[in-house]
């Protein structure tokens, strides 16, 4: 799970357990952090599962149902229940009877609408009328997800006409926003107006849109600071920091498929590809095993083949599954030094933890990648003062982007335009958080940014509507680094995009539609009953059906 970390630490005691809150000694304010801690490890525990399932991050089983066993999610369930929904419901009792709360109430219910409709958009059907009802309904049952959708909009709209009213006190401890109410309702608004792409309701989100009171700016970011603080009592670095910058090297894999897309996506930019491939990836190894050194240079030229090797890259010597579509589809060794693994596979831990490649400066305050081709290592790059993104000002822009090519209003030309130029600038921001990086050559300049950028625009004003919303999809996976919930549900509403690297496995059963109810819960609670399979559709996916192999989504 994540550590709590912040730039300012209240209370440690609370830090380390924020449970031993209870009614009878809490007090308003240590809630309030407690809230605020226990959602963003939600938002990125759950933002983690999403970004396996659309290859942001490497999936590393071959059948998606035993990826998300049910006692993979018992961890997420419980920050939700067991923390946020009871430590908000004691909160508000104590906000009400203190007076003049209204901003507390108002931040509290946006955290627990987000909390809901991620729920519904992983789970499908969950409890809520009788959750927060314990003593009463010790077993509570489900609620339908359109009926939580609905609950979770009421508090949105209620938040936006609390928030800042004259009279109401300030939050003592406002990590997210620093007390600023007019930001806390733009969020408010970005959470409906992503509510309704996923209902499909284009004239609430078009008012919404047409507002223009919504997270547009990189000012208004939603998202979670780290620092580099590391003691005896509290690791303040990002989560994703703490697991690749360490003394025995990087402990996860990461995803061949965005590796790869983001490298030869070379539109205006000969072969540095996705600008922000050197912020995202930090290569510890400049030659992986059965690849090319540099994929720009014939492969016949002396020293640009890479040699295989089983022993720490067992896939090198073992030919292209059989179901794998022609030469496009990148298969266990990409170019250029990157080393990760393909979607759905587990297989052995070998003596690798030097040669995989590590997150970079971006999103998590790594190295920036200047072709050092270095061992990582504690303290390196930013120390991990980096951030947990869990709504972006691109991501507004790539929504209405999508809406624009669904019956909404505006040019979805201009809109991706944006979104990239937002996402682009905020994280090439990130390069000076490490002191070594050789930005000055390396870092792609402006010239190459607009080039980048008018081309990828140029190609997608040109191309069929498929093609435009594979485009489209895979700068949204790009975008959502770091955070793939939105992503996750984008590929449920769309089915883009379809050039999605396969699962190795031939056979990796449904895709996951939704998933499995926790086994904490399933297993005690004679009210849920678990479900036979991962293909249970929620209440806003109206696509046709997930099939063994093939079926909705293609990409399977």
């Amino acid at each position: 799970g994540l550590t709590f970390t912040s730039c300012e630490t209240t209370d440690l005691d609370l830090i380390n357990d924020p449970n031993q809150i209870t009614v009878e000694n809490g007090d308003l304010e240590r809630y309030m952090v407690a809230i605020q801690v226990d959602f963003v490890r939600f938002a990125s525990t759950m933002g983690s599962n999403g970004a396996r399932l659309v290859r942001i991050e490497q999936m590393s089983s071959g059948s998606y149902a035993n990826a998300f066993e049910p006692i993979y999610t018992n961890y997420e369930w419980r920050l939700a229940y067991v923390n946020l929904f009871s430590d908000i419901k004691n909160a508000i009792d104590l906000a009400n009877e203190k007076g003049s709360r209204g901003n507390h109430i108002a931040v509290m219910k946006i955290l627990q609408a987000y909390t809901l409709i991620s729920l519904v958009d992983y789970f499908g059907d969950i409890p809520w009328l009788e959750a927060t009802n314990l003593s009463e309904f010790p077993q509570p049952g489900l609620d339908s997800g359109s009926s939580v959708y609905a609950a979770a909009i009421a508090m949105l709209t209620e938040a936006r006409q609390e928030l800042g009213l004259l009279g109401n006190l300030n939050l003592e401890n406002d990590y997210y926003y620093n007390n600023n109410f007019d930001q806390w309702k733009k969020l408010a608004n970005t959470l409906l107006m992503q509510a309704y792409v996923n209902t499909n309701n284009t004239s609430a989100f078009n008012a919404l849109a047409n507002g223009n009171n919504f997270i547009s700016e990189t000012a208004d970011d939603f998202v979670w600071e780290y620092t580099a603080l590391i003691n005896d009592e509290i690791d303040a670095r990002a989560p994703g920091y703490q697991r690749d910058y360490t003394g025995g090297g990087v402990t996860s894999y990461k995803s061949d498929y965005l590796m790869n897309a983001m490298l030869k996506d070379d539109a205006g930019t000969g072969s540095d590809g996705d600008p922000r491939r050197r912020y995202y990836f930090f290569r510890q190894n400049e030659c992986t095993p059965g690849a090319l050194k540099d994929y720009t240079v014939d492969p016949d030229v002396a020293g640009n083949q890479c040699p295989v090797d089983p022993e720490r890259l067992f896939c090198s010597t073992s030919p292209r599954p059989a179901h794998y579509p022609g030469s496009d589809m990148v298969y266990c060794s990409v170019d250029n030094g990157y080393w990760g693994r393909d979607h759905g596979f587990g297989g052995g831990i070998p003596p690798d933890t030097f040669k995989r490649t590590a997150r970079g400066v971006y999103p998590v305050a790594g190295n920036f990648d200047d072709n050092r081709f270095s061992s990582v290592g504690i303290g390196q790059g930013g120390g991990g003062a980096g951030i947990t993104p869990i709504y972006l000002a691109s991501w507004s822009h790539l929504m209405l982007a999508e809406m624009a090519l669904n019956g909404g209003s505006g040019d979805a030309g201009s809109f991706l335009r944006d979104a990239m130029s937002i996402s682009i600038d905020k994280v090439m921001s990130f390069g000076s958080k490490d002191p070594d990086g050789d930005l000055s050559t390396y870092a792609p300049s402006d010239a190459t940014v607009s080039d980048y950028i008018n081309n990828k625009i140029g190609t997608f004003n040109s191309v069929s509507p498929e093609e435009r919303m594979n485009i489209l999809g895979q700068q949204h996976f790009v975008a959502h680094y770091g955070n793939g919930t939105n992503s996750y549900n984008f590929y449920r509403r769309t089915g883009y995009p379809n050039t999605l690297q396969f699962t190795v496995d031939p056979n990796p059963g449904k895709f996951v539609r939704s998933l499995f109810y926790p086994a904490d819960e399933a297993n005690t609670n004679q009210n849920i009953a678990q479900k036979a399979n991962v293909d249970l559709q929620v209440f806003w996916d109206t696509n046709p059906p997930s099939a063994q192999t093939g079926g909705f989504p293609s990409s399977n």
